[in-house]
């Protein structure tokens, strides 16, 4: 989300606003840019003065403007921050309206509205953007995740080979708090200028390079029934590592890439459409190549079938091994 990193990059120069408003369904965003803010604006010695944390649900909009309105006693901004910002009553927004309409100088209130994007309609939503800063942010969709894992290692200059980068977004899938945790600790034991592969995510992640989902998307893919196998059988074995809702959710979206390829006009932006690194297009055209629609459709429909199994929905629940093998001699049976 170029929002995201453009806002970051401002704070990061210092170039900060009187007012923000951080809204969406995607928390790491929202708790990532106050992070930023509150490194920036808040030292030991003037936290105790110039800092105040407000929750939604127990303040009041009259207390969070009279301490906007406040002058920095040590540091050279007061800041104002209101967690959980969704939970206060919609008469506060208004009250919150008329301050950003001229709010302080030296003072910086963060919104924090979580799980849910902010009513453009509002006038605080009109009044912010018109004065300070609204960044609103949604989950990734899974093709966008590899795009993601790029963008954040560049930003703390960490080079993954692409390998490495698709079997973390396979693995880890749209967390984005755990793929940062991941790639930081990633970025404490990389060398200056090295590129790390997957032998280091096996190594420091502990995600096996031969027995993962993306290796078991790829088995299959490619029509190998022996490795699939071998493969769910070590995901069956390690279980609690590889959660069967991450492994059906990687399925789903492979079959959906391969679907989406196979309507694709112009083969130069395969791999944008796909959201996968060029490096393994000729990969998935082989995979695809292999299947019709209806195939495709059929697997699709297979494994959100097993999902539901795996919630006890259609039947009784079934136990994770039962239902990967099960899913398994379906897609080799289309």
């Amino acid at each position: 989300m170029q929002a995201f990193y453009t806002l970051l990059s401002k704070i990061e120069k210092e170039q900060f606003s009187p007012i923000y408003l951080l809204s969406g369904t995607e928390s790491f965003y929202i708790d990532t840019v106050l992070a930023a803010l509150t490194s920036k604006l808040v030292e030991e010695a003037s936290r105790d003065f110039d800092y105040t944390l407000f929750f939604g649900k127990e303040a009041q909009a009259t207390e969070i403007v009279e301490s906007a309105k406040r002058y920095p006693m040590i540091a050279k901004y007061n800041l104002v921050v209101v967690k959980e910002a969704q939970q206060l009553p919609s008469s506060a927004f208004d009250e919150l309206a008329s301050y950003a309409a001229h709010p302080t100088p030296q003072s910086i209130v963060v919104l924090c509205h979580m799980h849910s994007a902010f009513d453009k309609r509002k006038k605080l939503y009109k009044a912010i953007e018109k004065a300070g800063e609204v960044l609103t942010v949604k989950p990734l969709y899974d093709n966008q995740i590899p795009q993601w894992i790029n963008q954040y290692t560049h930003s703390i200059q960490l080079q993954l080979t692409p390998t490495a980068v698709e079997l973390l977004a396979t693995y880890v899938g749209a967390n984005l708090a755990r793929l940062a945790s991941e790639l930081k600790k990633l970025k404490l034991v990389a060398q200056v200028d090295e590129t790390l592969d997957v032998d280091a995510i096996e190594k420091y992640i502990g995600i096996s390079k031969v027995f993962n989902s993306f290796e078991l998307q790829k088995a299959i893919g490619l029509g190998n029934f022996s490795l699939a196998f071998q493969i769910v059988q070590y995901l069956n074995r390690n279980a609690k590592a590889n959660p069967l809702v991450l492994v059906l959710s990687s399925l789903h979206s492979y079959f959906q890439k391969l679907l989406l390829l196979k309507g694709v006009s112009n083969p130069k932006n395969a791999a944008a459409t796909l959201g996968v690194s060029p490096y393994y297009l000729k990969e998935y055209e082989t995979a695809a190549n292999r299947f019709s629609m209806r195939q495709l459709t059929v697997a699709l429909s297979c494994v959100f079938e097993a999902d539901l199994k795996s919630k006890g929905i259609t039947s009784a629940q079934s136990g994770s091994e039962e239902i990967l093998e099960t899913l398994l001699l379906k897609l080799f049976t289309l």
